[in-house]
């Protein structure tokens, strides 16, 4: 989950380093480093903390002159944030010196041979090994020398390589870790994600796992993992610079909150074609195929695990297909009944999720069809499977995911309806009044939107508690889960999300005067049950907060406070009343004074399992 830069090129380095990494913080922020290649000599410089401390611990870069290096911001796995464990790490003689992103898994036995041939370790890291592998398979040729280490390591990584025996080059290699080479005039980079170049170039290639770059100042060779040389396709990003700014906002996380509407129109407009049915890009399935299924796996972790609970009871309702969702750090350890009848359906913001790359290899060497939610273009996850949906969402850089978790809605809902039709299981004039709410969606979030100063007001209240909970039934419950882990990340409050039917078999003794509970209540039908919890938990001391539709005045009756939401498709009501609750964790943490776009201990792209 780390974030890693490298630079060669006409201009001075550091400096340039040290504002890529500051795009790639939300990937890591425990500690940060840079590596610089002059006059052939290495030199480094770390800190633990937050990449303000090396920003002035080496004058903003001034203090370097070398026009090659490479940089890391990290999140720590192998030992505690530190100086020491800090990236980059050289080898024995100093002559190498490398960033990493990932995890080695068989790095003990390769540091105790090491170690045995007098090797010694100045860190606790994983990586460590990795430099030192490079001074022992030094071939002279650079590339054979990073063949040949790679070979010994098991795992993921990303590596971004100085040596100084090779002054005229930076070095990069990938496996199941993200990793892109991008192209500018002024020379030539190696980066995470594609955040951290846009201010120098959008033209990029995306490394697949295996594959070895070799960058100088002018040009960049690719090759295979066998060592031949291969041609890339060149690619254009068409995010502007600006997409992966504040704009004004005080905080990421508020921008992405704010952009919502335009980010599920951009996921909608482009899939709804002139005869008003869904037109799915990126999708080969036929109604035979679809026929053929007899079940949906919904495999993802964290916010995008919350999109698939809502997805199990839209496809359900919809397509009439069996669904089970898993969290998929755990599927592959269960002996999954999956087989070539089954379609897995992939969810995860970044696209290189560990856990859920983990989860869609297992799939599909079980023979399922596995179709994808991502945001990323070309990445892993998305290359590695049959069938692709982008959510066009647009740069995300806050590590509390708001409008992919959003749009990835949106993509599920539209998934159920053209299955549906597919299989003629919805009539037509149900398909056009959903996909006619489905387009007013951006319009109703945006009225929630402006209500932001009631919702901030009311966070107030929430500064000094220690607990929280949410409960809903059905879909409502799907997004208390969400609704919670919004609060807790950021602020955190400990929260927890509770279907409000179980409250009665044990939860309910957690309640005590003073309490808060949300209460989500805009699942029609089931309104009057969670009436009725709300009663109970009142009858204990708590103090309620009912989110409901427009018009459900009973609410009023038995809460403490009501938001009231605009009326949508029930099935879409997911997408509506989840705003409100992201703007009560944002500003529920603003006034704690946490560190909103960089809470403890996360990062944005979980690229370890």
């Amino acid at each position: 989950m780390c974030g890693i830069i490298g630079f060669i090129g006409g201009e001075q380095a550091a400096p340039i380093l040290l504002g890529g990494l500051k795009k790639l913080e939300y990937r890591g922020y425990d500690s940060a480093g840079i590596a610089i290649l002059e006059n052939g000599q290495i030199d480094i410089a770390k800190s633990k903390g937050r990449l303000e401390i090396l920003y002035d611990k080496i004058d903003g870069g001034r203090s370097f002159h070398g026009t090659a290096g490479i940089g890391h911001t990290r999140w720590a796995t192998h030992g505690e944030p530190s100086d020491a464990n800090s990236h980059p790490h050289r080898s024995r003689s100093g002559k190498f010196a490398i960033v990493h992103n990932g995890i080695i898994e068989n790095y003990a036995t390769l540091k105790a041979q090491l170690q045995d041939k007098g090797c010694e370790f100045a860190s606790e890291t994983d990586t460590e090994v990795i430099a030192h592998l490079l001074e022992q398979n030094d071939t002279g040729d650079l590339l054979e020398t990073i063949r040949r280490t790679v070979a010994q390591l098991e795992g993921s990584y990303a590596l971004g390589i100085l040596s100084e025996e090779h002054p005229d080059e930076i070095a990069c290699v990938r496996c199941a870790s993200p990793l892109i080479v991008a192209l500018s005039d002024g020379g030539n980079f190696i980066a995470s994600d594609v955040t951290a170049v846009l201010p120098y170039t959008r033209h990029i290639y995306q490394l697949d796992d295996g594959e070895i770059a070799l960058l100088r100042r002018d040009d960049v060779t690719v090759y295979n993992a066998e060592g031949r040389r291969i041609e890339k396709e060149l690619k254009t990003i068409t995010w502007s610079v600006a997409a992966a700014e504040k704009g004004g906002y005080e905080h990421f996380m508020l921008k992405e909150i704010m952009e919502q509407p335009q980010a599920i129109s951009a996921t909608i407009s482009p899939r709804i074609g002139n005869d008003g049915r869904i037109v799915l890009d990126g999708i080969s399935l036929t109604k035979e195929e679809l026929k053929a299924f007899h079940r949906i796996f919904i495999l993802a972790c964290g916010s995008a695990y919350h999109v698939g609970v809502v997805g199990k009871y839209v496809i359900e309702e919809v397509a009439r297909i069996p669904v089970e969702v898993d969290i998929a750090s755990e599927f592959r350890y269960r002996m999954p009944l999956v087989d070539e009848r089954s379609l897995v359906l992939i969810i995860s913001q970044s696209g290189e999720t560990a856990d859920t790359l983990a989860a869609l290899r297992e799939a599909k060497s079980r023979g399922a069809r596995v179709l994808s939610i991502v945001n990323v273009v070309g990445s892993t996850i998305a290359s590695e499977s049959d069938d692709v949906l982008y959510t066009w969402a647009g740069p995300e850089i806050s590590v509390a995911t708001t409008k992919a978790y959003s749009t990835q809605l949106t993509l599920i809902y539209l998934l159920a309806f053209y299955i549906a039709d597919a299989l003629g299981r919805v009539d037509t004039l149900t398909l056009r009044h959903a996909l006619n709410e489905l387009i007013a969606l951006p319009d109703q979030i945006q009225k929630i939107l402006d209500q932001a100063p009631q919702i901030e007001q009311f966070a107030q209240r929430l500064c000094y508690l220690d607990h929280a909970y949410f409960i809903g039934r059905n879909l409502d419950y799907a997004v208390a889960l969400e609704a919670s882990l919004k609060l807790k990340e950021i602020s955190y409050i400990h929260s927890e999300a509770y279907a409000a039917g179980e409250l009665k078999h044990g939860t309910i003794s957690l309640i005590e005067p003073g309490t808060f509970v949300a209460a989500l209540a805009c699942c029609e039908r089931l309104f009057d049950k969670t009436v009725s919890n709300i009663r109970e938990v009142k009858a204990r001391g708590a103090q309620v907060l009912c989110v409901t539709q427009q018009g459900n005045e009973a609410a009023a009756q038995q809460a403490d406070h009501v938001f009231y939401v605009p009326r949508t498709y029930p099935l879409f009501m997911p997408s509506i009343e989840v705003v409100p609750m992201q703007l009560l964790g944002y500003y529920a943490a603003k006034a704690r004074g946490c560190d909103i776009d960089k809470p403890r201990n996360l990062a944005k792209s979980v690229t370890v399992e």
